[in-house]
């Protein structure tokens, strides 16, 4: 609550506390500082002067020297140690100079003295509440550095977990759909085939929410609308928590921002759980679109990329959280959830999409008054784009592929379903083997399906060689990790297409086929 009092009071109408047991000079002050459209409290005694100050933050404090209960310097360092960030301006007598010169070694930002010179005092409040706001816009910034590195450093590390465990998916996938191809519905045991199918699915969607936030990558950027999906995504969620009002203010003619669908719709979803885990016995949800102006967003604590932003708010009224708990919210593994009912990755997953997508996210809550996460992302002058095909078949062909995949299981069982799909399969376990066969077979080789992590050479490299070898080569990506820099940057220099691992045969065969079918008459 603290926290938030003292955003808010940086932001609009700053607090002060005049302690002073003359009436007169407390009325005057409050005149002219009301004026001033300040927000002032007096105070004739340090005892409530102090309590103030724990009930609620406090940005100034103007503390006379003599006070009836106690000397006005131990209300100064009372202060001071319940509210570091109070600045505080000593009044004092010409009698008491000295008192007042060494409370300001001690904690004080300045003094004055009567009678208060009140031109002067405006002056010394406004450099003090300057002061006061570079000190809270610098201790921000720092938290906000600490945060990143250790999204950084724990996220390479679960990157690496996520990879490693996406090419195990892809080798048991990829066996159970061609176990799956063969068999008949009816045989007992084509229901137990299709489970696993469905368990490495949600195997996958795991690493999905690790990858999010892992190494900051993308799968399918392209110009989205954003409202439709909000709106299609809150549709679902409604339908499934009857009890939770869903209100919806979306901005008519937003532009487009530029993003992948699946992954803010993993956003929204996980944000909707959140809120759902807020209020259990239902309450409402306010979700808001809208354009911000560049102006609006510089007084973040956080670096904006310049331009206009979309602002998409998703605000419950639910239980709230406390300073601690919104400190951590988005590291890795953190739940306050009990065993067994979470994960700790969706927000997590959360802080990554947005910041993969240049993006900024922050939140407002406080315990029992609800929560507020405020996302911005940077608007796009393309228009939108058309959604992308889902193949809802397997399509067969019978061209020549060059496979190549250090990972001798995945390698395995890779070609084993281009094989059943028909294609002719060239098997290559390094980037050297790759570009050593691509020589040889250049004019009867079709497509090159090009794993990006490799410890000889890379994707990338591999994709640079092959490249020089045959300019008019199709590449399609494939990675245990989603899209990074390296990946979109083979993708705008003419490489095909990408797709993640584990794959499914439908999609990879829709993918292959529209590759191989482009520049056809």
């Amino acid at each position: 609550m603290i926290e938030a009092q003292k955003k808010r009071s940086i932001q609009d109408s700053p607090t002060i506390l005049i302690i002073d047991d003359d009436p007169g000079t407390c009325e005057t002050l409050t005149y002219i500082l009301k004026g001033k459209e300040y927000l002032p409290s007096s105070f004739s005694n340090g005892k409530d002067a102090i309590k103030a100050v724990q009930d609620g933050f406090v940005n100034l404090a103007l503390i006379d020297l003599k006070l009836p209960d106690m000397p006005g310097i131990d209300v100064l360092a009372k202060i001071k140690e319940l509210s570091p960030d109070t600045e505080s301006v000593i009044i004092t007598a010409y009698a008491s100079l000295d008192t007042a010169v060494q409370a300001m070694h001690d904690a004080a930002f300045s003094y004055v003295t009567k009678p208060i010179d009140m031109e002067y005092l405006l002056v010394i409040i406004a450099k003090a509440l300057e002061k006061q706001k570079l000190q809270i816009e610098h201790k921000q910034l720092q938290a906000q550095l600490i945060q990143a590195q250790k999204m950084e450093a724990i996220g390479t590390l679960a990157g690496g977990i996520a990879h490693d465990f996406n090419n195990i998916l892809a080798v048991i996938q990829g066996n159970a759909q061609l176990i799956s191809m063969d068999l008949d519905p009816v045989n007992p045991h084509y229901e137990l085939v299709k489970e696993i199918e469905n368990r490495v699915k949600a195997g996958a969607n795991l690493t999905k929410q690790l990858l999010g936030f892992a190494r900051g990558g993308t799968y399918e950027v392209r110009p989205i609308e954003l409202n439709t999906v909000v709106r299609e995504s809150s549709t679902t969620f409604g339908r499934a928590k009857k009890e939770i009002t869903i209100h919806r203010k979306l901005q008519e003619d937003l532009p487009p921002i530029e993003a992948d669908t699946g992954q803010i719709e993993q956003v929204l979803m996980n944000l909707y759980v959140n809120t759902a885990y807020a209020m259990p016995s239902g309450g409402d949800l306010y979700l808001e679109t809208r354009v911000v102006a560049n102006k609006d967003t510089q007084d973040k604590p956080f670096s904006v990329e310049p331009g206009n932003h979309v602002l998409l708010s998703v605000a419950d009224t639910g239980v709230g959280m406390d300073k601690e708990t919104r400190e951590r919210i988005f590291d890795p593994f953190f739940t306050t959830r009990k065993m067994g009912r979470g994960t700790g990755l969706g927000l997590a997953s959360v802080y990554g999409i947005i910041k993969a997508h240049k993006g900024y996210i922050e939140v407002e809550s406080e315990k029992g008054r609800g929560t507020t996460f405020k996302i911005y992302f940077p608007v796009s002058e393309k228009e939108v784009a058309k959604p992308a095909k889902i193949a809802d078949k397997v399509i067969k062909g019978t061209e020549t592929i060059l496979l190549v995949d250090d990972e001798a299981p995945v390698l395995k069982v890779g070609a084993r379903v281009l094989s059943t799909l028909g294609y002719t399969v060239l098997e290559a376990k390094s980037g050297q083997e790759a570009v050593d066969i691509y020589k040889t077979n250049k004019n009867k080789i079709d497509l090159v399906i090009l794993d990006m992590i490799m410890p000889d050479m890379g994707g990338g490299k591999v994709y640079d060689l092959l490249k020089g070898i045959n300019p008019d080569i199709k590449v399609l990506l494939c990675s245990g990790y989603s899209i990074d820099g390296r990946s979109t940057e083979i993708l705008e220099h003419g490489c095909n297409g990408f797709i993640q691992k584990p794959f499914d045969v439908k999609n990879l065969s829709g993918i292959i086929r529209e590759i191989l079918e482009e520049g056809k008459t």
